[in-house]
């Protein structure tokens, strides 16, 4: 009897255990995801400033920081007429500087108020550059000209093409020295790899057309 009793509490502790371990599996890989996310989003904040000679425009946001002063530091988007506002030095000329450029401005800006000041600044957003795709494409419009973006790339932020579209025939126009200029894109041979000079980088402004 002592025996059978002793059987059935082991039985009974492993029950309990189990399932409880079962449950802690999908919380230890939790923070393995949140992480990978993490990771995803720095890239893509890195990917979209890690151009030393990017010229900050209107509407593009940036990230103020300042070292150990956080009343100070800010997320900020430039004004249209190309300025931003900050704790200390309200407004500050931004549309036509570099990131590095305006933090060096606001530096010497702040040593009136802050001993030894470092700052930092990160373009999180780009808005003042933009690109055109229009005609045969699911999503027309203006979208955001991120750095190193080529004709590719730019098909891609329009949702992809309509039955209709022409694919052998996209072209980009570009004014350049007062001229409009037209480069040719023949999609399936850009794809396959057969033309990928026509592959070009794009540059602010350009329309991309989907005849």
């Amino acid at each position: 009897m002592l025996r059978r009793l002793q059987v059935w509490m082991i039985l009974s502790l492993i029950a309990v255990v189990m399932p409880a371990q079962a449950q802690q599996a999908p919380s230890d890989k939790q923070p393995a995801a949140q992480s990978g996310a993490a990771d995803t989003n720095a890239a893509a904040q890195k990917a979209v400033t890690q151009d030393p000679n990017y010229i900050i425009g209107a509407q593009d946001v940036l990230d103020v920081s300042v070292w150990k002063e956080p009343e100070v530091s800010r997320t900020v988007p430039v004004r249209p007429d190309g300025k931003i506002s900050l704790p200390l030095l309200n407004d500050v000329q931004a549309a036509g500087m570099t990131p590095s450029q305006l933090a060096a401005q606001i530096t010497v800006s702040l040593k009136k108020f802050v001993t030894t000041p470092q700052v930092t600044v990160i373009v999180t957003t780009i808005n003042s550059q933009r690109i055109y795709i229009i005609g045969e494409v699911t999503r027309p419009g203006a979208f955001p000209m991120l750095p190193g973006m080529n004709v590719l790339q730019g098909l891609s932020s329009a949702g992809g093409f309509t039955q209709f579209a022409k694919t052998k025939s996209i072209y980009v126009l570009r004014m350049e020295n007062g001229k409009q200029q037209k480069y040719p894109v023949n999609y399936k041979e850009v794809v396959s790899g057969k033309h990928p000079e026509q592959d070009i980088s794009l540059k602010a402004g350009d329309t991309i057309v989907v005849p």
